[in-house]
């Protein structure tokens, strides 16, 4: 993109720093991939910084410090819900107090979503909704010429500001760009090793994102609003060079791609596979069941060979009623994801299985379900993963947002109120206050069996959980597990402090 149209105006341009708030404090961080892809388009034609808020324990000195020294600076944040917003809003709010010339622009599923709560703050500037690489670019030329957001907005698709009477706009969307026509992350940009982390997978383990979108519908997934069914990649080969880069130059031995959805197209995955067999890197995806299930035998065997660990999977839940209401592309049933979990085992591959809980209108029954096709998925191969999550609304219309506005849900029109303790939790899907569909009877149970789940089958991907203490923690719970006594489990939960126990969503991803 050019200049055209900016000629004439006064540079006003000072520093530009790109802020990754903390996202898992005490833990290693993870590569801030949504900031590497906006500072490359940027490369050459406007300086930049980025500051991880997870590396960084001075962060707001850090972000004082770099935005000193010139004319209108810029603060862009990518913010998702929970511990990444609740660092961001006190931070952002605090500089623009300090910079007042400060231009505050968020991005990322948050904002994108709850666009009229963040700009009801009054300090931040503005939004770029979607999938912002392109549009943010264009925004920093404006911003750069001294123009005001609500000036910038003919220019950038996807921009939420204010006007001079307070009131609230929105752009459409921007269209999702194509990933294999995007520059290559500078990776000069920040510490690459203090990056890798030791997970289930190896010693040496980073993050990639190799597509845009995904292809389906369901209709309580926050990535339908930002996509509308679009899944843009890049080709597998491109894919495949990205993992020999971090190998070579810094000895990576695993990779997570944290794509909405890596095995859409079995060609391209096959591709990959293909170009990596040589490396020895062990990897991880997201996909979908009835996707995968269509797979050939030679691309199981070439996933496999090539290193292919564990599958993420939406199984979501253990009603084929639910699955239907759910909109899960009317491919999907309960038969298929037991079919999965054969299907894996015998290929010796881990699947990763998600489930929602507690969908409207019945969450008991929908409860019921799902937890007896975890008991029937453990026999069938006790080395699957299980996570399990409540049912929390995205503003999304369609049936299940539309039946929990019905009961008195609503999200919260401010940021203070989003980074509350409870509604924090909520982002987090671990508390029920807010879900008024919910009976507390029915979070303890769920609470509970996964206290005994967990116990009798501990997760595989928490590198320091072995031998005496798997041992330990499978005797306690195994006369709760076979007897479907799991009120109360007051010593798993001693148990799990002890030996610091963390769910599978929660290690090493």
């Amino acid at each position: 993109m050019t200049d055209d149209g900016l000629q004439g105006h006064a540079r006003s341009s000072g520093p530009l720093v790109l802020f990754n708030p903390c996202s898992n404090a005490g833990r290693k961080p993870v590569l801030p991939m949504s900031l590497l892809a906006i500072g490359a388009l940027l490369e050459g034609e406007r300086d930049y910084s980025i500051v991880d808020g997870t590396l960084d324990r001075s962060v707001e000195q850090t972000l004082r410090a770099k935005l000193s020294g010139g004319p209108r600076p810029i603060l862009a944040v990518t913010v998702m819900p929970g511990p990444q917003l609740e660092q961001a809003v006190p931070v952002c709010r605090q500089l623009k107090e300090e910079f007042p010339d400060l231009v505050v622009v968020w991005g990322g599923y948050f904002p994108s979503q709850h666009w009229r709560a963040c700009l009801a703050s009054g300090w931040l500037d503005c939004v770029v909704r979607g999938h912002a690489d392109l549009a943010f670019a264009e925004l920093v030329r404006c911003l750069g010429v001294g123009l005001s957001p609500a000036q910038c907005a003919e220019r950038v698709p996807g921009l939420a500001w204010r006007d001079e009477r307070g009131e609230v706009h929105t752009n459409a969307l921007p269209p999702i760009p194509r990933p294999a026509e995007l520059p290559h992350w500078n990776l000069a940009r920040v510490d690459v090793p203090s990056y890798l982390r030791k997970t289930f997978l190896g010693e040496r383990t980073i993050g990639y994102n190799s597509s845009y979108g995904c292809p389906f519908f369901c209709n309580f997934c926050a990535v339908v609003n930002l996509v509308n069914g679009k899944w843009l990649a890049e080709p597998g080969e491109r894919v495949a060079d990205a993992v020999r880069t971090y190998r070579d130059r810094w000895d990576v031995d695993a990779v997570e791609f944290v794509d909405n959805n890596f095995f859409t197209q079995e060609k391209r995955v096959a591709r990959f596979a293909e170009e990596v067999l040589d490396l020895g890197v062990s990897w991880w995806g997201e996909g979908r069941i009835d996707t995968i299930l269509g797979y050939s035998d030679a691309t199981w065997e070439v996933m496999r060979d090539s290193g292919l660990r564990m599958i993420f999977l939406g199984a979501e839940s253990g009603s084929d009623e639910t699955l239907k209401r759910m909109d899960k592309g009317g491919r999907m049933s309960v038969a298929k994801t037991l079919e999965m979990v054969e299907t894996m085992k015998r290929w010796d591959i881990v699947p990763e299985l998600s489930f929602v809980l507690g969908n409207p209108p019945d969450p008991e029954a929908d409860m019921r379900a799902t937890l007896s096709l975890v008991k029937k998925v453990k026999r069938i191969n006790p080395k699957t993963e299980i996570i399990l999550y409540q049912y929390t609304p995205v503003p999304l219309d369609g049936s299940f947002f539309d039946e929990a506005r019905d009961t008195g849900f609503d999200f919260p029109e401010s940021l203070e109120e989003w980074v509350s303790d409870e509604w924090r939790e909520f982002s987090l899907r671990r508390d029920r206050r807010k879900l008024p569909w919910v009976e507390r009877r029915q979070h303890s149970r769920l609470k509970n069996f996964e206290r005994v789940l967990n116990a009798y089958y501990p997760t595989s991907t928490m590198p320091s959980l072995k031998g005496a203490r798997r041992v330990m923690l499978r005797g306690l719970s195994s006369w709760r597990y076979w007897t479907g006594f799991h009120h109360a489990p007051y010593e798993l939960a001693l148990a799990q402090r002890l030996l610091r126990y963390q769910r599978p969503e929660t290690t090493g991803f």
